[in-house]
């Protein structure tokens, strides 16, 4: 093999440090080293990269266009180590670590705060939760257990239905200023709050009830249905939102449902494993757990219950 090109983990210290603060003095002084140590290291630096990194204009440092693009690879180089070393700092001898993906407003609504009861039956077990608007790939995102909202397909995953969520529209009562909606024509004459993950929620809302709107696709757009939920309770407008993201606010009274109907789920939450980590002993716990808390009263009620691969011919 080729003998790689690696600079010492001091040298990108030092660098990292002196583009930060465009000086060599204040580099040194939070790295504990003298400036003549410091200037050693990014003269070694530049040898071994063939590049000048920095220049001395008017007695003040800048960066070289080289020096700029390392900048920005060198500090996610040096954070990745410290996260990963602080992470193992975190690990005993006898911990497991446990890899979650989920998407944000799921995991914040209905995961997180169920997890106590998990940490407090298997505390041997180390969580590590992650969030993305976009269902994870398994394999490739590096984690164990995956949630997500569809139809029970992941590549190379086994899927478990959790349960159906149904959809409802959900706004301010500030809104309906003690009224009701009228019929369909008033409520897609409001402002309708869309969701970027959804596009297609409000289109498909009103036409399940066989009503058109030329306005499905206007309105203000949010990344993820806790922020659009926030908007609704805002005042912004009408959301369209799985009902079990917005039953906080449904409870407290902070939002309420300016139109009765309820549309049936066009999918269901799933918890995702690799087919190839099915008897790992972590993942089989977890989601024995999760399966138990989606049956309680506090969750979505008996599930289907159904398993599913995804067929890869």
């Amino acid at each position: 093999m080729e003998k790689r090109l690696m600079p010492s983990m001091m040298a990108l210290q030092c660098f990292e440090a002196v583009a930060r603060h465009m000086s060599v003095t204040r580099a040194a002084d939070e790295l504990h080293m003298t400036q003549s140590a410091i200037s050693k290291q990014i003269a070694r630096l530049e040898a071994l990269l063939r590049n000048p990194l920095f220049l001395r204009v008017r007695r003040r440092l800048q960066l070289t266009p080289a020096g700029a693009l390392y900048q920005s690879e060198v500090r996610a180089i040096l954070n990745q180590v410290d996260m990963a070393s602080r992470d193992i700092l975190t690990y005993g001898s006898e911990t497991q670590v446990l890899t979650i993906g989920t998407q944000p407003t799921f995991g914040s609504r209905w995961l997180i705060p169920r997890l106590q009861r998990f940490m407090a039956a298997h505390p041997e077990i180390q969580l590590k939760v992650r969030s993305e608007t976009h269902p994870f790939d398994l394999m490739q995102a590096k984690i164990d257990i995956s949630f997500f909202f569809g139809h029970g397909a992941l590549p190379g995953a086994q899927c478990v239905e959790l349960f159906e969520a149904d959809v409802v529209p959900v706004c301010s009562p500030a809104i309906l200023r003690g009224g009701r909606l009228a019929g369909l024509d008033a409520l897609s004459r409001q402002t309708l709050i869309q969701c970027a993950s959804r596009p297609e929620a409000w289109h498909d809302y009103f036409s399940h009830q066989q009503f058109q709107s030329d306005r499905s696709y206007l309105g203000p757009r949010f990344d993820t249905f806790y922020m659009c939920v926030r908007a609704a309770e805002g005042g912004c407008g009408i959301a369209l939102t799985p009902r079990l993201l917005a039953e906080e606010e449904l409870q407290a009274g902070k939002l309420v449902i300016p139109w009765d109907y309820v549309q049936p789920s066009d999918g269901a939450y799933f918890v995702a494993y690799s087919e190839h980590s099915a008897e790992v002993p972590k993942i089989k716990q977890f989601v024995a757990w999760v399966q138990d808390e989606a049956r309680q009263p506090d969750g979505r009620g008996a599930p289907r219950a159904r398993s599913m691969k995804k067929r890869t011919d």
